[in-house]
């Protein structure tokens, strides 16, 4: 493999699109094609992803054709063996396709992204109006980012599936419901968080939201300012925030970085903040 393809390794990725991006960048700087490109589809409908095109646009980002009229398609029907197509004026399953009349000939080569479950994504393919001789390292080039970006595919639900996990909305009664937030919080989780507090506040029509922040490890201005933040969104629709769980160390970083807490309601525990809306606990008395 092209030591050019080793600069992957240190490079850090926000999800799969940034991935993919920076994929097809890489291999058209090793792969003499006009055009390089990263589909999905859905069985009906063929969007393209990511593109990179040397000259000519044969494949613009964002464009959508019938999934049955694409090369794409011929990828993902061939399985997971690579499908090379070296003259697809020629070529029985390609020549018919209108695709092929739009560029007037050329090359393909394709091969499907699968998630690990045997699902498929799509393909990552590359596009000529030349016809070119493929060669084993054309081959290996895009088996091996066919198999890197299945693996990003993966972290990347996995990713989501976390951010979903660390900021469950429990609702606990009509109008109340609980947020507690966990670990570390980045600026693309705050922005998760607030998107999943505002979609579920509304969704359960809520006019109570305790956020408990017990489980978040330290407060910085990412936190503080996706607080203030979240606390605005829901005053707005009609749901009043507040806050618990609000360690002494979180506090005291709070006016570090000069967060405005002040007109937010804040309450050292759940049990206190259940007490403030009308809740009280009943214990059980000894028999």
């Amino acid at each position: 493999m092209d030591e050019r393809m080793l600069d992957l390794k240190s490079k850090k990725f926000q999800n799969f699109e940034e991935a993919a991006e920076s994929i097809l960048h890489m291999m058209s700087k090793i792969v003499e094609m006009n055009t390089l490109f990263i589909a999905r589809n859905d069985k009906t409908t063929n969007r393209i992803v990511k593109a990179v095109n040397s000259k000519d646009a044969l494949v613009k980002e964002g464009e959508e054709l019938p999934f049955k009229e694409t090369f794409c398609k011929l990828s993902v029907d061939h399985g997971r063996e690579i499908l090379v197509i070296e003259d697809i004026a020629q070529y029985e399953q390609s020549q018919s396709l209108q695709v092929t009349a739009n560029i007037g000939g050329g090359s393909f080569i394709g091969i499907p992204i699968y998630y690990e479950n045997g699902e498929n994504y799509g393909t990552i393919c590359g596009l000529d109006t030349s016809n070119l001789k493929f060669s084993a390292q054309h081959i290996e080039i895009f088996e091996t980012m066919s198999s890197i970006l299945t693996y990003v595919l993966e972290l990347d639900k996995a990713n989501q599936q976390i951010h979903t996990l660390t900021a469950p909305l429990v609702p606990i009664t009509k109008g109340v419901a609980i947020l507690p937030i966990i670990g570390d919080v980045s600026a693309k989780r705050a922005e998760s968080i607030i998107q999943i507090a505002l979609e579920k506040s509304q969704h359960y029509d809520l006019d109570y939201l305790i956020v408990d922040l017990s489980g978040v490890t330290q407060i910085n201005a990412t936190v503080s300012g996706a607080l203030l933040k979240l606390v605005k969104i829901l005053e707005i629709i009609g749901v009043k925030p507040i806050l618990t769980g609000f360690q002494p160390h979180m506090a005291m970083n709070a006016l570090q970085v000069h967060a405005d807490l002040q007109d937010i309601t804040i309450e050292s525990n759940l049990e206190r903040a259940l007490h403030r809306i009308g809740f009280v606990l009943e214990r059980e008395k000894e028999k």
